[in-house]
């Protein structure tokens, strides 16, 4: 079960690191079919991009041992459920976001998921799977 955990979270992992990597080199125009944003914005948008940067190098960090690094990966879930519950809140304020977007909102939410099958892996006896 922990060798599973392990392979999803990585596969997880890259869905923020592309965030990151796009947002980083194109900024919020590239985001925005190519029509251009205010500079504040941009920047805004660049910096959070970062946060995504962090997120995978968060999740990179708990998979090196993830029997005794839980706490790390719930409060990385719970950035992501917040994150979920923002853009939600943007839905029922502005309307609904590209499907992309609707799909990053879906996993949000569903990111305590992750939690509780850790919760699981954490109480299962076995060994250890580096």
């Amino acid at each position: 079960m922990r060798t599973s955990f392990k392979i999803i979270l990585v596969i997880l992992s890259f869905i923020p690191l592309f965030f990151a990597v796009t947002g980083l080199i194109g900024g919020a125009a590239a985001n925005n079919g190519g029509v251009a944003v205010s500079a504040g914005l941009d920047n805004q948008y660049r910096y959070l991009s970062g946060y995504y940067l962090s997120l995978f190098f968060g999740i990179w960090y708990v998979l090196g041992d993830i029997d005794n690094r839980g706490t790390v990966l719930r409060l990385l879930i719970l950035a992501i459920f917040i994150g979920g519950l923002a853009r939600l809140y943007s839905y029922v304020q502005v309307g609904p976001p590209p499907a992309r977007a609707m799909f990053g909102m879906a996993l949000e939410l569903g990111a305590p998921v992750l939690a509780i099958w850790h919760r699981i892996i954490e109480k299962s006896p076995g060994p250890v799977v580096p």
